[in-house]
């Protein structure tokens, strides 16, 4: 059986480790967050607006997975900051159970310059966090990634954290 995406590859029983970037700038006067749209032919959240990012290898350093996925999937080169969440979710399609954990991050190079691997993600975009509906509606409110999407937003606007 060919495996066309390491969120396919059989881990069943296995822990996985990924890391995903959270990019930010302000375009024309608001605060936007980086996005890619998943492939329509993954298997594992097809067609999902999500921060970049991806599985890192057996004995690589996250940090450098990190920048080994974005280099892949986006063709850019980023500079990272430091983590700022971290949780945990189930694969069923891999059989996994997977720790994710978000890293602050930038571009190092001109957003021109994003060249899409086409079997990852579909297209990406810039969006206000209130723009987040229209891209997260096919996602529970109680996703991880999207709550702490929502997290960071707060956290830009001045908002203390609430324990």
């Amino acid at each position: 059986m060919s495996v066309s995406h390491d969120s396919e590859a059989p881990a069943q029983g296995q822990q996985v480790i990924t890391a995903c970037a959270f990019i930010h700038q302000v375009i024309d006067g608001k605060e936007k967050l980086f996005l890619a749209k998943r492939a329509a032919a993954k298997k594992f959240l097809p067609n999902v607006w999500e921060m970049p990012g991806g599985h890192v290898d057996f004995g690589e350093d996250i940090i450098s997975g990190l920048q080994r996925e974005l280099l892949e999937e986006l063709g850019m080169t980023i500079t990272i900051g430091d983590p700022f969440a971290v949780f945990t979710y189930m694969n069923n399609i891999k059989g996994s159970h997977s720790v994710e954990v978000i890293y602050f991050a930038k571009f190092n190079g001109p957003i021109e310059n994003i060249k899409l691997d086409q079997e990852d993600h579909s297209e990406y975009g810039w969006f206000a966090e209130d723009e987040l509906g229209n891209i997260i509606d096919n996602r529970s409110a109680e996703d991880p990634e999207i709550a702490n999407i929502k997290k960071r937003f707060a956290l830009l606007r001045g908002e203390s954290l609430k324990f």
